[in-house]
């Protein structure tokens, strides 16, 4: 059997209908030095966008990863469902995008569990266009939770150059969110992220722990989350031998993160850790998956209907995903 790093990365294209074909075909276009990788997706929807975009590219469709080949110009393509239509439209919510790109997702777990593909990076879904098709889960994270074979809790984690930031809670209303977090929870995401940072090459992490609350709780005064949930698994953590501090005030955690004061940030849900990230810039953001038994990446982006199919999309969180899946499995 190959030794995992050996192996080829998963790329899944996204929604059909959204910019994920149009990245696709540019990371591969422009692909001096990238790590081999096949994709999985529609071919015709690749071989047509590449085509519009001019790229000195060749689709080629297999059956398994071991059928694939690393020419130069040669992109290697599972199927992913039943062929789309010729005259899909892009930019709008399709049923069938949404089905092609979670069939795409499915695939990519399976080999990755399967110990065919090194790791997995996917470019962006619309949450819609699944719930069109019958598929109801509210994004990527939740898909690979329950099919990726998880033993425990899973988290987001998003980083970039001057931050990594993990979540305790990812896609739920405000209100759910707040009550999803508990003593376990927190502390199994300070985990993720003390081991996270590790194997991003932090020796000992230092993790903060960001507040629910303004001023996180102000000692009681804005709530009794921070000091009745958070600062319980803090000193949990702590008893572990986990460097973690907090619950740290939201306004200023990511500040002094970026200043060099902490390695890695728990955010308490989606908002309060991804404004920091993208307000740094989307194009170099990557998303990964922890508490899998595989790597997946992801761009930190959508499928940005608003401008699919004018060939304007940057492939650059795409690229940034792809290396981070091929460095952390490095085997180094």
């Amino acid at each position: 059997m190959k030794d995992l790093h050996s192996l080829p990365i998963a790329i899944t294209m996204g929604d059909p209908s959204g910019i994920g074909p149009e990245i696709v075909a540019k990371l591969f276009g422009q692909a001096a030095g990238m790590p081999p990788a096949i994709v999985i997706g529609d071919e015709g929807v690749l071989t047509r966008t590449a085509i519009s975009l001019g790229m000195p590219v060749r689709v080629r469709i297999i059956s398994f990863p071991e059928d694939a080949r690393f020419d130069p110009g040669l992109i290697n393509i599972i199927q992913a469902g039943e062929p789309l239509p010729t005259d899909l439209m892009v930019g709008r919510i399709d049923a069938r995008s949404g089905r092609s790109a979670y069939e795409s997702v499915r695939q990519a777990i399976e080999f990755a569990r399967a110990g065919r593909v090194r790791a997995i990076t996917t470019a962006p879904i619309n949450k819609e266009a699944m719930r069109a098709a019958g598929i109801d889960y509210p994004g990527h994270t939740e898909i690979l939770a329950e099919l990726g074979g998880a033993g425990g809790e899973v988290a987001m984690m998003l980083i970039n150059d001057e931050l990594r930031v993990v979540l305790v809670t990812v896609h739920a209303s405000l209100r759910t969110a707040i009550e999803a977090i508990t003593v376990g929870r927190e502390l199994a995401t300070i985990r993720l992220a003390s081991d996270a940072a590790r194997q991003l090459g932090v020796t000992t992490p230092r993790v903060a722990v960001a507040g629910l609350n303004p001023h996180a709780g102000e000692n009681g005064l804005f709530g009794r989350e921070d000091q009745d949930v958070i600062a319980p698994a803090v000193a949990k953590a702590r008893g572990e031998g986990i460097n973690a501090s907090g619950p740290w005030p939201g306004d200023t955690v990511f500040m002094r993160a970026r200043q060099g004061e902490f390695d890695i940030v728990v955010a308490q849900y989606h908002d309060q850790g991804l404004i920091p990230i993208k307000y740094l810039g989307i194009d170099h953001g990557v998303n990964i998956t922890l508490g899998l038994p595989f790597v997946r990446t992801s761009v930190d982006h959508g499928t940005a209907f608003d401008i699919a199919g004018q060939g304007v999309a940057s492939p650059s969180s795409l690229r940034e995903a792809l290396y981070a899946a091929a460095a952390l499995t490095s085997g180094g």
